[in-house]
């Protein structure tokens, strides 16, 4: 994998949480320290980051301390997961099945008291917004530790559509590439984890 340009925005998803088999978006869990063979590669590809700032969640500051443990990482609250409302904490044998839904309709489903797919990336796309503004301003490569839905965020605004963000799987402690163009983005890589390096 090519080292990262200046022009970059690079998310990176959280280490795999300790979520006891339960719907984690809000609810603040630890996430479960991988071994350096695992971490290494993933800090020798983002140690050139001028800018890090990583969601509030334990998870995620946990991942970006591992990450970058010589630096001070601010936080962002607009970085937080999906609010899963009343479902969020649940058991995932308790979830219904959503499989039925098309993508469409996925991105406008909210459980009670939460919100939905469209409200969380227009919320986390506003915080990768501000950080793409600074890329092209010349402070970057620039890496958020977030989440999964936080990476679907800033694959939407790359595609343009929130529902295609959502056929996308995103791995825990992986690193998904966004090249910060004058106008817009485009994809450099989804999913990286060193794991084949």
């Amino acid at each position: 994998m090519t080292r990262p340009a200046p022009m970059e925005l690079i998310l990176v998803r959280h280490a795999p949480a300790a979520h006891g088999g339960r719907l984690c978006g809000r609810t603040d869990v630890p996430a479960e320290r991988p071994g350096e063979a695992v971490l290494a590669p993933l800090r020798a590809l983002l140690s050139d980051a001028r800018t890090v700032v990583s969601s509030p969640a334990l998870r995620c500051t946990a991942t970006a301390g591992w990450l970058f443990p010589d630096r001070a990482v601010p936080v962002d609250a607009r970085l937080w997961e999906q609010d899963f409302g009343t479902m969020d904490g649940a058991p995932f044998a308790a979830l219904p099945d959503l499989g039925p839904l098309d993508r469409q309709s996925l991105t406008a489903h909210a459980y009670p008291g939460g919100e939905d797919f469209t409200a969380m990336a227009a919320r986390a796309g506003a915080a990768l917004g501000t950080l793409a503004d600074s890329v092209r301003a010349g402070g970057g490569p620039a890496v958020v530790v977030a989440h999964a839905g936080t990476v679907r965020a800033g694959l939407a605004l790359a595609l343009g559509d929130a529902a295609a963000a959502l056929a996308f799987e995103v791995a825990p402690l992986s690193a998904t590439r966004l090249r910060v163009l004058d106008a817009g983005y485009s994809v450099v890589a989804v999913n990286w984890s060193g794991a084949a390096a």
